[in-house]
């Protein structure tokens, strides 16, 4: 009889993320222990907990999850178990801080199923950003050419150097939309655009979205009032729109949750599984292949 199913949560917020650890219990986990509040220091001696306690087939039965709302923080934390982690003793690492890696891979997979992505320029707004960074990633695996939209153009060519950097293959073309003729301007040519701002911030008005020629699919990952793209409801699934598909945050939820559930239970059949941007992006395009 297998050994249970064991996930480490790990948080830099000071109360670990509820939803996380819902998800967690819905998918199989059988003993969740949560640990919230963290620094980077406090992260080995949780690993090592877990890495010495078990061997062999019993070892691929204990896993690790970080997440929490700072995106920035939980990296960190991320990093550094990767960093505790030697030799065949290691476990299966999930990182998805704020659903990032997930709520990308269901923008990326919505877009995927009304245009070949590798024949299409997708614009990030918001793309400097976590979740606008791996949407932009995700979208250059797809082969798509990848314009990232920030206000400030400087943080635009950062991220894209930075992109390219772990990217080489990947078309990224940083673009200012910080006034109405720049973003019509980074609007030309552009079929996808995907949001990915903070919440509570419109980064496309309804007649600059109408008036995008080329406009063939539009996803608002912010379902607080004001939306990012203003006249997409955050309940839009594959909705016309003016003549575009559109999808808005909670449009897009049930895939995020799939690829979400889907990721954790991997967990628990490769101790030496690190998934992030590009292996949650894998699972998220074998779940829309099973569909079809």
């Amino acid at each position: 009889m297998p050994a249970p199913r064991i996930l480490l949560q790990l948080d830099p917020d000071p109360h670990p993320s509820v939803f996380d650890s819902v998800v967690a219990v819905d998918a199989g986990v059988e003993q969740l222990f949560r640990h919230g509040g963290l620094t980077k220091e406090q992260v080995r001696d949780l690993v090592h907990g877990c890495m010495f306690t078990r061997g062999g087939e019993d070892l691929k039965q204990t896993a690790i999850f970080v997440g929490g709302s700072q995106i920035a923080a939980a990296e960190t934390l991320f990093q550094e178990v990767l960093a505790t982690f030697f030799g065949p003793v290691r476990l299966a690492v999930l990182f998805d801080g704020n659903g990032c890696n997930t709520t990308a891979a269901a923008a990326i997979i919505a877009a995927g199923g009304h245009v070949e992505l590798n024949q299409v320029t997708i614009l990030v707004l918001g793309g400097t950003g976590p979740v606008g960074q791996r949407v932009a990633k995700m979208g250059a695996i797809c082969g798509a050419k990848v314009k990232l939209g920030s206000r400030q153009i400087e943080r635009a060519e950062g991220v894209c150097a930075a992109l390219r950097a772990k990217s080489p293959n990947g078309q990224f073309v940083p673009v200012a939309t910080d006034s109405p003729d720049n973003l019509a301007a980074a609007l030309n040519g552009v079929e996808v655009v995907i949001a990915a701002g903070a919440t509570g911030i419109e980064l496309l008005a309804e007649n600059a979205r109408r008036s995008a020629k080329d406009l063939r699919v539009a996803i608002d990952l912010n379902a607080v009032p004001p939306v990012g793209l203003a006249g997409i409801k955050p309940a839009d699934k594959a909705k016309e729109r003016d003549g575009v598909i559109a999808y808005g945050a909670l449009g897009v939820g049930g895939t995020k949750m799939k690829i979400h559930k889907a990721a954790i239970q991997r967990l628990f059949t490769d101790n030496t599984l690190v998934l992030d941007a590009a292996e949650v992006l894998e699972i998220g395009r074998e779940l829309e292949q099973e569909k079809r």
